[in-house]
């Protein structure tokens, strides 16, 4: 069972943590980590995009000129998709992205997440992110006593509202609930700090 130690926000050791090995001590699936980004950008379009059928673009539905007689093509409406200015077919429209990736799969990505941020050593454990203030400024230097260079992720319990306040503006710095918790968000930082609480509850959570 791997241990960390888990220190204060002075970046000093307050004592050791122990890790569970089904969870992040297990074999990184580079498939699993595929699937479930994927699964999060496609579940994150918007699927605004429309184009307009003949029915939608501007102009007449007057008949252009009779059907016989004139030694022309046929017509029957400027609107038609074989003139210029006219109709889409089968172009795209509004439609959800979204589907359903079983449990079991995000589950197994967010272990194999875990445990290749706990083998490259990025991963820290924080005793408690308890702030004196919601200042911006408190935070970013307490992130870099951390080596915050890149892209650092922030995961503890809901309702810690100076965290929130403090973390929202700075650039390159994201904080997520531990029950939010995606692969995507751990393979987009470099740096991830959790509160010993929140690993606590993914333990328990991700126990097979």
């Amino acid at each position: 069972m791997p241990s960390v130690e888990v220190r204060n926000l002075e970046n000093e050791p307050v004592g050791d943590f122990a890790l569970a090995d089904e969870v992040f001590g297990a074999k990184v699936n580079p498939h699993l980590l595929y699937e479930a980004v994927q699964h999060y950008l496609a579940c994150r379009r918007a699927g605004t995009h429309a184009t307009k059928t003949r029915g939608l673009v501007a102009g007449s539905g007057r008949k252009l000129w009779r059907q016989k007689g004139t030694g022309r093509a046929r017509i029957g409406s400027i609107r038609s998709p074989l003139w210029r200015h006219g109709g889409t077919v089968f172009g795209p429209q509004p439609r959800s992205y979204a589907y359903k990736l079983p449990r079991k799969m995000l589950l197994g990505a967010l272990r194999s997440a875990l445990s290749a941020k706990l083998a490259e050593e990025q991963l820290t454990v924080i005793d408690d992110f308890k702030l004196e203030g919601h200042k911006t400024k408190g935070l970013r230097q307490i992130i870099e006593r951390f080596g915050g260079d890149g892209p650092v992720l922030l995961v503890d319990l809901a309702g810690n509202r100076n965290l929130e306040l403090s973390s929202r503006n700075l650039q390159g710095v994201e904080l997520v609930d531990n029950r939010e918790l995606h692969p995507y968000h751990l393979l987009q930082c470099r740096r991830l700090l959790i509160s010993k609480p929140a690993a606590e509850r993914l333990q328990e959570a991700l126990a097979p």
